[in-house]
């Protein structure tokens, strides 16, 4: 693809157009389009438009792949993951100049995601030989005795895979690797704002000797529907936008379906809170990605108690965080994905402004890049709370009664994952037995996640788990076996 050692794009006219995945082999596409750095505004790549036939035959490789993949032994299907590991490891610099270049994510991110999605691929190789189904004990009713019963597991067969622009290395790898663990194969979407990096990804996992038609990569997004709605996809797999995934699972009949979707990234700070350690975490945790993240810190509350003296070291740690060239190896944070969604950020910024809200940091949109941004006297209506930000940008809310919140957020249509500070044990299990939500991560923010761990969301945020073990529980259906 062209791109040079310090990540810029080669000198030529235009870039080397993305190719399909499809079958074993590489395609062109007879549509293609630009891809552009959000911080300088060239084109770094052209995107492949697939085509409906393009699609159809992604699928006819994928369908005549299945058994190849489901036949497969566990040790090999270890062995080419594994195999896949290094390859995505040595390419790890190239893979993270590129997203760098095409998403405006800083390049230190960017090659943290890079070498942890090589990480990523080892753990899927870990659970696919630790595919498990389970005895049944029969003679626990006269019926049952004298049987013998085991519930086992099986591949689904082939996984439509959909992913977005701001995780586009890592959370593709969260779909493929779990499914080939599995012993399935793989149509791959990924977002037509990030298919540099992706493809190659592709073409160093490609490198690891798998069976023609595992792995396939279609690309644009009118191809969408006809990939999802398709008798030959046994089961879905979508990361993005609450609207798109209710619009997949209204669509896709009995298939089989696992979404993840947004939040509005809820953080409390309780009085017995480390405060400091609270505030550092809040900052860097609105901003990183520039608040590109499902559970980017949105919503903070503060007990009231100790709510001024923690807006003041939430103020000065945001001022540290350096904003800039996301390919200066010293940025931490990089630009949004393009112009169009910074300007979408700052109207809802300025919405809350106007509506009475104080920005205690903030500051001009320059193109793509939007400063962090610290809201005050926001109140609940205003989107800037009640919708995801997806930007750069955290409400502060003081609290005096916790209890209230908790409900709140229960009955909200979201449900992905929240934080909280506090050195109290009964009020840590107070928070995960009455928050309805995917996850409760306990003196830490709404954003952590490590890869091997259950992550997903209840409600509108979505339904089912990514990490290996869980993802591969999702992508094989159970069988009962019964003897005699």
């Amino acid at each position: 693809m062209n791109i040079s050692p310090t990540g810029q794009t080669a000198a030529s006219t235009e870039p080397t157009p993305i190719r399909m995945q499809i079958g074993g082999q590489w395609r062109d596409a007879q549509e293609h389009q630009e891809v552009r750095d959000p911080y300088r505004g060239g084109v770094v790549a052209q995107a492949p438009i697939s085509s409906r036939r393009d699609c159809d035959d992604a699928l006819d490789a994928a369908q005549k792949a299945r058994k190849a993949m489901a036949d497969m032994p566990g040790h090999e299907r270890a062995a080419m993951l594994r195999r896949a590991a290094d390859a995505v490891g040595a390419r790890a610099e190239e893979i993270a100049h590129a997203m760098t270049l095409e998403t405006g994510k800083a390049l230190r991110d960017a090659r943290v995601e890079a070498q942890r999605s090589s990480d990523l691929l080892r753990l899927c190789a870990e659970e696919a030989v630790r595919i498990q189904g389970e005895h049944v004990p029969m003679d626990a009713s006269a019926v049952g005795a004298g049987k013998i019963a085991m519930l086992m597991r099986f591949p689904v067969g082939v996984v439509a895979a959909i992913t977005p622009f701001n995780g586009p290395v890592n959370l593709a790898i969260h779909k493929l690797g779990p499914a080939l663990a599995a012993g399935n194969s793989v149509v791959l979407k990924p977002s037509p704002k990030a298919p540099l990096c992706v493809h190659m990804l592709i073409e160093a996992i490609m490198e690891a000797g798998l069976p023609p038609g595992a792995v396939n990569t279609i690309y644009g997004d009118a191809v969408a529907p006809l990939l999802v709605s398709d008798a030959r996809v046994d089961f879905v797999s979508f990361t993005g936008s609450i609207p798109i995934g209710k619009k997949i699972r209204d669509t896709i009949g009995m298939k089989r379906v696992a979404l993840e979707l947004g939040g509005v990234g809820p953080t409390f700070v309780h009085r017995d809170a480390d405060l400091e350690a609270a505030a550092k975490a809040c900052a860097r945790n609105a901003v990183a990605l520039a608040g590109q993240s499902c559970v980017s810190v949105q919503n903070v509350f503060v007990h009231k108690a100790i709510h001024e003296r923690f807006v003041e070291s939430v103020c000065r740690e945001m001022d540290t965080i350096r904003f800039g060239d996301p390919l200066d190896p010293a940025t931490e944070v990089g630009t949004l994905i393009d112009e169009q969604a910074a300007m979408r950020v700052e109207a809802m910024i300025g919405r809350a402004v106007d509506a009475g809200a104080q920005a205690l940091r903030g500051g001009k949109r320059s193109g793509a890049q939007l400063p962090g941004t610290i809201l005050t006297n926001v109140k609940p209506d205003m989107d800037v709370v009640s919708s995801e930000i997806f930007g750069p940008a955290m409400t502060i809310q003081a609290y005096d009664e916790i209890a209230p919140l908790f409900a709140a957020i229960s009955d909200s249509p979201y449900g992905l994952q929240c934080g909280i500070y506090t050195n109290s044990l009964d009020l840590a299990l107070s928070a995960i037995k009455t928050i309805r939500t995917g996850g409760v991560i306990v003196n830490g923010t709404s954003r952590w996640r490590s890869d091997q761990m259950p992550y997903g969301g209840v409600k509108d945020s979505g339904m089912g788990r990514e990490g290996p073990k869980f993802s591969i529980r999702d992508m094989t259906e159970e069988r009962l076996f019964v003897l005699n």
